[in-house]
């Protein structure tokens, strides 16, 4: 065995295809029970980040560990190929090339911009070990795929979940599209905080003077042209707070903190009023004439701020169910582009500038905080540090903005509670993810599914002229069938008449001139329609998978809208398990992404082979967020070398070992291959366990204690004197070796699911010993325990004895440390003691043994009525063995002539004869 990953693993590869390795895994397990693990497909919009690398290594581990238990493991990797994530790359270098192309033309673009990532990182993929069904991967933007969202579609459609509404959504103003939850990540962000009076222009309602203003704060002041009403909590208490000739209504539970932070100077607290009566106040705008009456709103609260809230059913999910109760305009001056718009109600000053915030400066928020202070509407500004929401694709700030969206209504037909129950249903792994998703799922509002984008796949709505819509599940389905044959460019590249060519359409839009619409899909409805494309599509895979594997922030995504497609559609989720882990750190805890320069997975690769990314995978408890750094590398390396050299050691000591001919009975093993056969139990009955539960970083706890411990701590060290310098069929040799045997094949099928390039080219040395071979440890099964292979109390002797061995060597240490030896073959050991001591008598019965596991020369056992143990050790020509064997570097009584060999010890001189060398 050679090493030099980085070169060799590539030739592995192309021998593991020109075998179709993966299908001879297929066959083999034809009849074996299924587990089908559904591939997540991530985003075509760039190289493999080392993230995607640990999610794909994770599943490969476990499909490769399936596969030796005799299940039929078949995997379908998959591609997303539409949505904000491409087209924003694509737009981008379209504006670089100055070129501005039809929508027909960008979609073309893009499905050329995802089928080049497609290429490449399929061979990413490939490079980490990853073997899958290739030649079976499926593509959200394949038209039969296609087809599967939209009929998928239909069963929202048919069970009414689908409205339309004008009501504020996420909107990314610089990607000029609306945003799901799941489109959305929360970041630290400084924002002004202000306080604004309004003031009231009805003062007399409570004899309150004429300069009487209720307060708002808010950290959003470019919303303030759109505010229609100010909203108390009826069951609140409110204040008036004088301060000079300026009276202010606040909550009674802020007006201290008022007060102190709006710096008011000899400030008093007056009359107290409950919520409920404020609602017959009417403040003014503070600089539009318009009035902003006061609300009753229950979701107000004394956290911050001043218990009123500025509300602007336009701009906000809660300020909109308050418009609707209350008949309020849902009014959102600011358009596509982010912009105010001039319709007569905007100050002429704020026409044309954008709320889109650039390196920390917000243009709108600008002028209309110069607006307050010109009206002496401003109390106070200050920065204020809050999580807000932005783009994941931008990196900016979104906006809340109302406009006409397609929305699936969440709690029709008891539709939440349905998703609630199929939850309960799946194992969470980790337990706190069904927590996670079941946040998610109780607080998501109504589903906004519409996108202003190009690429993706259209929702299939038309329009009459009066602007009413036709969406239809039988037309839909009828439109799924052109797609199958054509793909969703049909609908870009034909007008309404002629894609309902053939479609009878209900009565009430019959003869009309329809428009279709310009809308496309939330993404997340592609990918999670993935389960109805490919695992209801394919006879060989099972509905629901056995296991769905991503990363936490699927709870929100994938996980999410694949049981919400599961549920409308099919009645139930389409997972029975899923498994969640976290996040890829630096080493301060930050997410490291490609947008951040991170180095792809093929960067590791080229640096340290895929078996030490796949080990270094392995190492880490990947249900918490991982730390990466070049140190942690140096670790895992470290731990990597000692699994080669321990499988180059057992592969060297078997070269000439046929068990046919020179295998010792089970029964007749040495006492320490027997031992040395029960830890080997003990190893793969705990590894099976960890791989069971997926609990790679315990596999590699237990892979790093048995070659670092057992093995070549004790074990290998131990049995050196006997390989390399015993007859070669002495029996304790061909024991030994028996053993070795019964251990390698054990140990490199454990370690094969994670280290797959390794493992792979130890076996092919091992039965072959050549460097490839067609008989590959993937088509292996997994290793049996090796209990029936030792007697087990003949096991925990020398258990027992090594154990004893941890104070020996403490004393050869001091004696080390002191200069009277130099190794620890230097030295004898006197033990004594009572033979009523169970140590000293199972110390005495294997007397013999002792100089072999102390690696000593000499170790006598003295029976004495002391009930203490006593151990004395020195050197060894001080203990009747003055001379040193040349060949095996003992300490002897006597040294014998060996021929050309010259003197040796006497039973090196057997040795040497066994092999007629003298």
């Amino acid at each position: 065995m050679r090493g030099s990953l980085v070169q060799r693993e590539p030739e592995r590869l192309q021998h593991w295809e020109s075998i179709s390795l993966y299908e001879k895994i297929q066959s083999k397990n034809a009849e074996g029970p299924a587990f089908v693990l559904h591939d997540g497909p991530p985003f075509t919009n760039g190289d493999v980040h080392i993230g995607t690398a640990l999610n794909k290594i994770l599943k490969d581990s476990i499909l490769r560990y399936k596969s030796m238990q005799g299940f039929r493991a078949p995997y379908v990797p998959g591609w997303d190929c539409h949505g904000l994530p491409i087209e924003h790359k694509v737009s981008r270098e379209l504006r670089e090339e100055k070129k501005d192309l039809s929508t027909s033309e960008l979609r073309d673009r893009c499905a050329d911009f995802s089928a080049s990532f497609i290429e490449t990182q399929r061979s990413q993929f490939k490079r980490l070990g990853v073997l899958a069904d290739w030649e079976r991967e499926y593509k959200t933007m394949k038209p039969a795929y296609e087809a599967d969202i939209l009929r998928t579609f239909a069963k929202f459609v048919e069970q009414n979940l689908v409205y339309r509404s004008k009501k504020p959504v996420y909107w990314s103003i610089p990607c000029a599209t609306a945003l799901a939850e799941a489109e959305i990540e929360y970041q630290d962000h400084t924002s002004p905080s202000i306080w604004v009076k309004f003031p009231i222009t009805n003062p007399e309602v409570f004899h309150l003077p004429a300069k009487t203003s209720i307060v708002i704060w808010t950290t959003t002041p470019w919303t303030l042209p759109a505010n229609l009403a100010v909203a108390v909590h009826p069951q609140l208490q409110y204040v008036t707070v004088t301060a000079g000739e300026e009276t202010y209504i606040v909550a009674e539970a802020l007006a201290a903190d008022f007060i102190s932070r709006c710096e008011l100077e000899n400030a008093t607290i007056g009359e107290s009023y409950k919520g409920e009566t404020l609602e017959r106040l009417i403040p003014h705008h503070p600089f539009i004439d318009r009035k902003s009456p006061v609300v009753l709103a229950d979701y107000v609260t004394t956290e911050s701020g001043t218990g009123c809230v500025h509300t602007a059913p336009g701009h906000g999910l809660d300020d909109y169910h308050t418009g609707l109760k209350y008949n309020l305009e849902i009014y959102c001056p600011i358009d596509d582009e982010g912009k105010y718009v001039d319709d007569g109600q905007v100050p002429a000053e704020l026409v044309g500038t954008t709320v889109l915030e650039t390196k920390g400066k917000c243009p709108a928020n600008i002028a209309v905080l110069k607006i307050l202070e010109r009206e002496n509407a401003l109390i106070r500004c200050e920065k204020f540090q809050h999580s807000y929401p932005h783009c994941w694709r931008s990196k900016t700030p979104v906006v809340f903005r109302a406009m006409d969206q397609w929305f699936v209504s969440l709690d029709a037909h008891h539709m939440r509670t349905k998703v609630m129950d199929a939850i309960d249903k799946v194992e969470w792994v980790p337990d706190w993810g069904e927590n996670r998703i079941k946040a998610a799922v109780e607080n998501r509002p109504d589903w906004c599914i519409s996108r202003q984008r190009a690429w993706g796949v259209p929702i299939p709505a038309f329009y009459n002229e009066d602007g009413h819509a036709m969406l239809d599940a039988d037309i839909i389905r009828q439109l799924a069938d052109k797609v199958e044959a054509s793909g969703t460019a049909i609908w870009w590249s034909q007008e309404a008449d002629e894609l309902l060519s053939g479609i009878e359409v209900p009565a009430e839009f019959a003869g009309q001139t329809l428009k279709k619409g310009n809308d496309t899909l939330d993404v997340w409805i592609d990918s999670g329609c993935s389960h109805r494309a490919v695992l209801q599509r394919e006879e060989d895979l099972n509905w629901p998978a056995d296991l769905y594997l991503e990363g936490s922030d699927q709870h929100r995504g994938w996980f999410q809208s694949s049981i919400w497609t599961g549920v409308i559609a099919d009645g139930n989720a389409p997972y029975k398990q899923i498994v969640t882990h976290g996040f890829i750190v630096d080493e301060k805890g930050e997410k490291i992404s490609k947008s951040k320069g991170a180095m792809s997975s093929d960067g590791w690769v080229k640096q340290y082979g895929a078996d030490l990314v796949r080990l270094w995978v392995a190492s880490q408890d990947f249900r918490n967020d991982i730390r990466l750094s070049k140190d942690h590398f140096k670790l895992v390396s470290n731990v990597y070398r000692g699994v080669r050299n321990t499988l180059r050691f057992q592969i060297g000591n078997l070269h000439d070992f046929d068990p046919s001919i020179h295998a010792v009975p089970l029964a007749e093993l040495d006492p320490l291959d027997q031992w040395a056969l029960m830890r080997t139990a003990e190893f793969v009955n705990t590894v099976e366990k960890a791989y069971d539960n997926y609990e790679f970083h315990r596999v590699y706890q237990e892979v790093d204690r048995f070659v670092g411990v057992t093995l070549s701590r004790l074990y290998h060290d131990i049995l050196k004197d006997r390989l390399y310098t015993y007859g070669v069929d002495w029996k304790e040799r061909r024991s030994s070796q028996t053993a070795i045997q019964i251990i390698f094949e054990s140990f490199v099928r454990a370690v094969a699911p994670i280290l797959t390039f390794t493992a792979d080219e130890a076996w092919a040395f091992y039965k072959e010993d050549k460097d490839l071979s067609d008989n590959s440890i993937h088509l292996e099964p997994w290793p049996k325990p090796a209990d029936g292979n030792f007697d087990a109390q003949t096991a925990a002797d020398i258990e027992a004895i090594l154990e004893f061995r941890v104070q020996v060597n403490e004393k050869l240490e001091a004696l080390r440390q002191d200069k009277a030896i130099g190794q620890s073959l230097d030295a004898a050991v006197i033990i004594s003691g009572s033979e009523e001591n169970p140590q000293i008598s199972l110390l005495k019965k294997y007397e013999n043994s002792l100089p072999e596991l102390f690696i000593v020369s000499k170790v006598s056992v003295t029976l004495t009525d002391a009930k203490e143990i006593s151990i004395e050790v020195g050197h060894a020509k001080d203990h009747g063995c003055p001379h040193r064997c040349p060949r095996s570097w003992r300490w002897v009584p006597e040294l014998v002539s060996a021929g050309d060999f010259g003197e040796v010890s006497p039973r090196d001189a057997k040795a040497l004869e066994s092999i007629n060398l003298v």
